[in-house]
Protein backbone atom coordinates (compact mmCIF):
# COMPACT_ATOMS: atom_id res chain seq x y z
CA UNK A 1 0.00 0.00 0.00
CA UNK A 2 1.29 3.29 -1.08
CA UNK A 3 0.96 6.08 1.52
CA UNK A 4 -0.12 9.41 -0.45
CA UNK A 5 2.41 12.53 -1.29
CA UNK A 6 1.76 14.99 2.16
CA UNK A 7 3.24 19.00 2.46
CA UNK A 8 5.12 17.60 5.16
CA UNK A 9 6.81 14.95 2.16
CA UNK A 10 7.10 18.07 -0.33
CA UNK A 11 8.62 20.81 2.38
CA UNK A 12 11.42 17.55 3.54
CA UNK A 13 12.24 17.38 -0.36
CA UNK A 14 12.46 20.62 -1.23
CA UNK A 15 14.47 21.14 2.13
CA UNK A 16 16.95 18.64 1.16
CA UNK A 17 17.01 19.74 -2.50
CA UNK A 18 18.29 23.15 -1.35
CA UNK A 19 20.68 21.71 0.90
CA UNK A 20 22.21 19.67 -1.45
CA UNK A 21 22.40 22.33 -4.20
CA UNK A 22 24.16 24.94 -1.88
CA UNK A 23 26.48 21.90 -0.63
CA UNK A 24 27.51 21.36 -4.16
CA UNK A 25 27.85 24.37 -5.19
CA UNK A 26 30.20 25.02 -2.48
CA UNK A 27 32.26 22.29 -2.75
CA UNK A 28 32.69 22.67 -6.19
CA UNK A 29 33.83 26.62 -5.79
CA UNK A 30 36.53 25.10 -2.97
CA UNK A 31 37.79 22.61 -5.53
CA UNK A 32 37.48 25.51 -8.12
CA UNK A 33 39.54 27.71 -5.87
CA UNK A 34 42.18 25.40 -4.91
CA UNK A 35 42.84 24.42 -8.45
CA UNK A 36 43.06 28.24 -8.92
CA UNK A 37 45.80 29.17 -6.67
CA UNK A 38 48.02 25.86 -7.73
CA UNK A 39 47.65 26.88 -10.96
CA UNK A 40 48.89 30.37 -10.39
CA UNK A 41 46.52 32.52 -10.86
CA UNK A 42 47.28 35.98 -12.13
CA UNK A 43 45.21 39.43 -12.59
CA UNK A 44 45.60 40.28 -16.02
CA UNK A 45 47.48 43.30 -16.95
CA UNK A 46 45.50 44.53 -19.55
CA UNK A 47 41.38 44.37 -19.06
CA UNK A 48 41.27 45.51 -23.07
CA UNK A 49 42.21 41.98 -23.54
CA UNK A 50 39.35 40.33 -21.84
CA UNK A 51 37.43 40.98 -25.23
CA UNK A 52 33.87 42.18 -23.45
CA UNK A 53 31.98 42.32 -26.76
CA UNK A 54 32.11 38.58 -27.32
CA UNK A 55 28.95 36.91 -28.30
CA UNK A 56 27.07 34.60 -25.77
CA UNK A 57 28.24 31.47 -27.85
CA UNK A 58 31.90 32.21 -27.61
CA UNK A 59 31.60 33.05 -23.97
CA UNK A 60 29.91 29.55 -23.03
CA UNK A 61 32.36 27.38 -25.88
CA UNK A 62 35.22 29.20 -24.07
CA UNK A 63 33.49 28.33 -20.73
CA UNK A 64 32.93 24.65 -21.44
CA UNK A 65 36.43 24.35 -23.14
CA UNK A 66 38.41 25.73 -20.18
CA UNK A 67 36.09 23.33 -18.07
CA UNK A 68 36.81 19.97 -20.19
CA UNK A 69 40.99 21.00 -19.33
CA UNK A 70 40.32 21.29 -15.61
CA UNK A 71 41.18 24.95 -15.45
CA UNK A 72 40.10 26.57 -11.78
CA UNK A 73 38.20 29.05 -12.62
CA UNK A 74 35.59 27.02 -15.09
CA UNK A 75 35.11 25.38 -12.03
CA UNK A 76 34.25 28.12 -9.64
CA UNK A 77 32.11 29.35 -12.21
CA UNK A 78 30.71 25.79 -12.32
CA UNK A 79 29.95 26.44 -9.20
CA UNK A 80 28.34 29.48 -9.37
CA UNK A 81 25.87 27.97 -11.91
CA UNK A 82 25.08 25.24 -9.71
CA UNK A 83 24.25 28.22 -7.19
CA UNK A 84 22.36 29.88 -9.24
CA UNK A 85 20.10 26.72 -10.87
CA UNK A 86 19.42 25.67 -7.36
CA UNK A 87 15.98 27.79 -6.76
CA UNK A 88 15.22 27.00 -10.75
CA UNK A 89 15.38 23.28 -9.61
CA UNK A 90 13.25 24.04 -6.52
CA UNK A 91 10.31 25.40 -8.55
CA UNK A 92 10.57 22.17 -10.63
CA UNK A 93 10.25 20.58 -8.24
CA UNK A 94 7.68 21.86 -6.50
CA UNK A 95 5.69 21.87 -9.27
CA UNK A 96 6.14 18.19 -9.43
CA UNK A 97 5.03 17.56 -6.22
CA UNK A 98 2.04 20.23 -6.35
CA UNK A 99 1.04 18.01 -9.27
CA UNK A 100 1.42 15.03 -6.95
CA UNK A 101 -1.24 16.52 -4.73
CA UNK A 102 -3.17 17.76 -7.35
CA UNK A 103 -3.11 21.35 -6.12
CA UNK A 104 -3.43 23.13 -9.26
CA UNK A 105 -3.35 26.65 -7.93
CA UNK A 106 0.14 26.14 -6.93
CA UNK A 107 0.77 24.06 -10.20
CA UNK A 108 -0.02 27.54 -12.36
CA UNK A 109 1.41 29.92 -10.10
CA UNK A 110 4.59 27.78 -10.19
CA UNK A 111 4.18 27.41 -14.12
CA UNK A 112 3.90 31.15 -13.88
CA UNK A 113 7.59 31.82 -12.19
CA UNK A 114 9.30 29.18 -13.88
CA UNK A 115 7.72 30.86 -17.42
CA UNK A 116 9.29 34.16 -15.81
CA UNK A 117 12.48 32.42 -14.66
CA UNK A 118 13.05 30.79 -17.95
CA UNK A 119 12.28 33.92 -19.98
CA UNK A 120 14.43 36.01 -17.89
CA UNK A 121 17.53 33.46 -18.76
CA UNK A 122 17.10 33.19 -22.16
CA UNK A 123 16.53 36.97 -22.95
CA UNK A 124 18.94 38.53 -20.46
CA UNK A 125 16.12 40.81 -19.21
CA UNK A 126 16.31 41.19 -15.42
CA UNK A 127 13.03 43.19 -14.82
Amino acid sequence: MRKNFTDVDLNRSVGNLLRLGVILAVVTSLIGFVKLFTEGFKMPKKYTSLDMGTSSEKVWGQFWDSLCKGEGMAIIQLGILLLIFTPLMRIIFALIGYLKEKDYIYVTISSIVLAIMAVSFFTGYAH
